[in-house]
C-alpha cells in the first residue's frame, strides 16, 4: 500500500470510528454499526466470490450460524463475550466446512443451488429446533459485558470498530500472501492451478472455511448488536444482498467491501423518504454525468456507451420529482438500481472509479536487488544430474474417449537430462499424451512411472509436487495477477507458514515471503522477464506469456519439463530467445518433453524424438533418423522438412 492510500485509509477509519462523538442520535451510530458488521461478513464474502469466483448463496445461514451460536451460548450457558466470539467463529467455519465438502464438487449454477438449499436448511433448523433456538419466538441477548462493565451503545460501536479493523487486517494479509495467491489462481485458471501444485477443490475449501468464520463473526455482533434474533432475519432476501453487496461495492477490494454494506444497509431506508430519494437521484445524475464527461474526455469510454447511464440517472432524478409517494414503488426501485450497478458497473463502483481516474492498484517495484542467486533448483539434483537412467516409462499407454482411441498402445521412455521431442499432425494425441501424464486424464489403461512411483490414479497437484511440471498449448496463466505473482504461486510449495502465520506476520512467513520474491525475481531474470515482474499477465505481449509459464513451471523445482508448442504464434527473435531458454533448462539438470511443430527448434534441440499419428507411435529415435523415416515424412513432413 502506498503513502497516499495508506493516508486515505487511516483517515476513513478515524472518522468511522469517531461517529459516536458526531452525532447524538443512536439510530444513526446504530445503522453505522451494522454497516461495518455487514462489512465482516463482506470481507470474508469476497474470498469466495472475489477471488475463487464461486457463487455463494449460502452466506445468510452462515451468518445466523453465527448469530444463534452467540445467542444459544449466552442463554444456555451464560458464556462471556470472550468464549462467545471465538465459539462462534469456530462452529461457523465448521458450517463452513460442512457446506463445502460436497458442494464444491459441482459448479456453476448447481453451486449456487447447492449453497441456497444449505441457507434454507439452516434457517428452517433454526426455526424447527425449539429446544435449542427457541424456535419462531427467538432468542432476546443483551449488550454484553466486558470487564465488569456493560457496553453502551457507543461502547459496542466501538467494540464493533475494533473487530472490524482487525478483520480487515487479517483478510488483506491472508490475501496478499500465498493463500490469497491460490485463492485468485483458482479463478483464473483452476486447471493451471493444479498443475502448480495448488489443489483446486483444497484450496475452494478452505476459501469457504475461512469466508464461513467472518460470517460467524458478523453474525455473533449482529446478536449483540440488534439484542434479538429470530429465524426470519437470516432468509433468502439478505443472503442475495450479500451478494450483490459484493459486486456492486467491487470485488477484491477491502474498501468495494464496506462500500457494498453501505449501500445495501443505507440505500433501502433512504428509499422511505421522499425528500431524501429526491436529493440522492439528484446528485447521482450529476455524478454520472460529470464521470461520464470525463471518462469520455480520457478515452476511458465511449458517448455512445455512456448515453444510457446518463440518460437513466437523469430519468429517475426526474421521476424522484414527480413522485408524490415513494411507498408504492420503493421496491422497484431499489431493483432497479441493483440492476444498473451490476450491468453497468460490472467492476463495482470502486472498479469504475479507479477505472475513470487512472487508479492503479498499488504494488512493490522490485528491483535486481531483489533476485535470489540460485534462481532454479532441481528436486533430487543428484539423480537429475545422472545420465542414461529412464526418470519416466510409460508402457501400454490407451486413451479411450468413448469409442476413439486419442492414444493407442504407446510406449515412452525419457531419460534423464535429455530432451525428448513428441511430434505428430494436429489430432495425432500429443496434448492428450501431456494430460495423461500430469493426471489431467486418467489412461483407460497402461502404466506410468515417475521416478519409481506410479503416476496413473494421483492426482494433477499431486504429480506437479512430485517434480512434473508443464506449460499449456493454449497459455493458461492468471491474467489478473502480475507477472511475479503468477511465478509466486508455482513457488507455493515453498511455504510451510500457516494462516496463523499470515495473520500474524510471523518470522517464518516473513521470512518466507522475501524467498519465494528473490526466487521468483530470479526466475523472471532467467527467462528475460525480470523489467516487467510487476505487469498483469493479460497485459504481457504473446511471446512473453508464453516465457512466463515456462518461468513459473520452473519455480516447482522439476525433474521434469512438459513443453507444449512453447513456440506457436511466436515470431523468429522470440523462437531463436526460445531456443537458448531451453538449452539453459537442459544444462540445470532438467529434463525436457518438446512438443512443437516447428520442425527446425525439434530437430535442433532434442536428443530424442517420439512420432504419433492418430494416437499410435509410428517412429522414435535421433532426430536425423526419425527426419528419413518413410512413414513420418508421408504422416507429418509431408516429403519435406520445415
Amino acid at each position: 500500500m502506498n503513502r497516499k492510500t495508506l493516508v486515505a485509509a487511516l483517515v476513513g477509519l478515524a472518522l468511522l470510528a469517531a461517529v459516536p462523538l458526531m452525532t447524538s442520535n443512536s439510530y444513526y451510530v446504530h445503522m453505522v454499526g451494522t454497516i461495518m458488521i455487514y462489512a465482516i461478513l463482506l470481507y470474508g464474502l469476497d474470498i469466495v466470490v472475489g477471488y475463487t469466483g464461486q457463487v455463494s448463496l449460502g452466506h445468510a445461514g452462515l451468518f445466523g450460524v453465527g448469530s444463534y451460536t452467540a445467542g444459544v451460548l449466552f442463554m444456555k450457558l451464560g458464556a462471556p463475550l470472550w468464549v462467545i466470539i471465538p465459539a462462534s467463529i469456530a462452529v461457523t467455519a465448521a458450517f463452513g466446512a460442512l457446506l463445502a465438502l460436497p458442494a464444491l464438487r459441482v459448479t456453476g449454477p448447481y453451486l449456487a443451488m447447492v449453497t441456497l438449499a444449505f441457507g434454507t436448511i439452516i434457517q428452517i433448523l433454526i426455526n424447527e429446533m425449539t429446544f435449542l433456538t427457541e424456535g419462531p419466538l427467538g432468542i432476546t441477548i443483551p449488550k454484553p459485558t466486558v470487564f465488569g462493565e456493560k457496553l453502551t451503545e457507543h461502547g459496542f460501536y466501538w467494540l464493533t470498530f475494533g473487530l472490524m479493523v482487525l478483520s480487515l487486517v487479517v483478510v488483506d494479509r491472508i490475501l496478499k500472501s500465498q493463500l490469497g495467491r491460490a485463492f485468485e489462481a483458482l479463478r483464473g485458471s483452476p486447471v493451471a492451478s493444479d498443475c502448480m501444485g495448488v489443489s483446486v477443490y483444497r484450496y475452494k475449501v478452505y476459501a469457504f472455511v475461512i469466508s464461513a468464520g467472518f460470517a460467524g463473526l458478523a453474525g455473533c455482533l449482529y446478536a449483540y448488536s440488534e439484542q434479538y434474533i429470530s429465524p426470519n432475519t437470516y432468509n433468502f432476501e439478505l443472503t442475495v444482498l450479500f451478494l450483490l453487496a459484493v459486486i456492486m461495492g467491487g470485488r477484491k477490494t477491502r474498501s468495494g467491501a464496506l462500500l457494498g454494506a453501505a449501500i445495501i444497509v443505507i440505500l433501502p431506508k433512504l428509499l422511505d423518504d421522499l425528500e431524501l430519494f429526491r436529493i440522492v437521484a439528484a446528485s447521482l445524475a450529476v455524478l454520472m454525468l460529470v464521470g461520464g464527461i470525463i471518462g469520455v474526455a480520457k478515452k476511458i469510454t465511449t458517448p455512445r456507451a455512456m448515453a444510457i447511464p446518463v440518460v437513466g440517472t437523469m430519468a429517475l432524478a426526474g421521476f424522484a420529482f414527480w413522485l408524490q409517494s415513494i411507498t408504492d414503488w420503493r421496491l422497484s426501485i431499489f431493483g432497479l438500481m441493483i440492476l444498473f450497478v451490476v450491468y453497468y458497473l460490472q467492476n463495482g463502483i470502486v472498479g469504475f472509479v479507479r477505472a475513470l481516474f487512472h487508479v492503479r492498484k498499488p504494488v512493490v517495484r522490485h528491483s535486481q536487488a531483489d533476485m535470489g542467486k540460485d534462481a532454479i533448483s532441481v528436486a533430487a539434483s543428484a539423480q537429475a544430474a545422472e545420465q542414461g537412467g529412464n526418470l519416466l516409462t510409460a508402457q501400454g499407454i490407451l486413451m479411450q474417449f468413448g469409442g476413439l482411441k486419442a492414444i493407442n498402445q504407446v510406449d515412452l521412455h525419457i531419460k534423464r537430462g535429455t530432451i525428448h521431442g513428441l511430434i505428430g499432425p494436429n489430432g495425432s494425441g500429443k496434448s492428450t499424451m501431456m494430460n495423461v501424464l500430469t493426471g489431467i486424464y486418467v489412461p483407460t489403461a497402461g502404466s506410468i512411472d515417475f521416478a519409481g512411483r506410479s503416476v496413473v490414479g494421483r492426482t494433477s497437484s499431486d504429480i506437479a509436487l512430485s517434480g512434473i511440471a508443464r506449460t499449456f498449448q493454449n497459455v493458461q496463466l492468471f491474467g489478473e495477477m502480475t507477472a511475479l505473482q503468477n511465478v509466486q504461486v508455482g513457488l507455493h510449495h515453498t511455504f510451510d507458514s500457516n494462516i496463523v502465520d499470515v495473520a500474524l506476520h510471523t518470522p517464518r512467513y516473513k521470512r518466507e515471503e522475501t524467498s519465494a520474491i528473490q526466487r521468483g525475481m530470479g526466475l523472471l531474470a532467467f527467462v528475460g522477464l525480470a523489467d516487467l515482474a510487476d505487469e498483469e499477465a493479460r497485459n504481457l505481449p504473446y511471446g512473453k506469456q508464453r516465457l512466463l509459464e515456462i518461468a513459473r513451471a520452473l519455480a516447482l523445482d522439476p525433474q521434469l519439463l512438459l513443453l507444449d508448442e512453447p513456440a506457436a504464434g511466436l515470431t523468429a527473435p522470440d523462437i531463436k530467445e526460445l531456443i537458448t531458454i531451453i538449452r539453459k533448462i537442459r544444462d540445470h539438470g532438467i529434463t525436457v518433453i518438446l512438443i512443437e511443430h516447428h520442425m527446425d527448434v525439434v530437430m535442433g534441440l532434442c536428443d530424442t524424438v517420439s512420432v504419433l499419428d492418430f494416437g499410435q507411435k509410428i517412429a522414435e529415435g535421433k532426430p536425423v533418423d526419425v527426419q528419413a523415416d518413410e512413414k513420418v515424412i508421408e504422416a507429418y513432413l509431408g516429403g519435406t522438412v520445415a
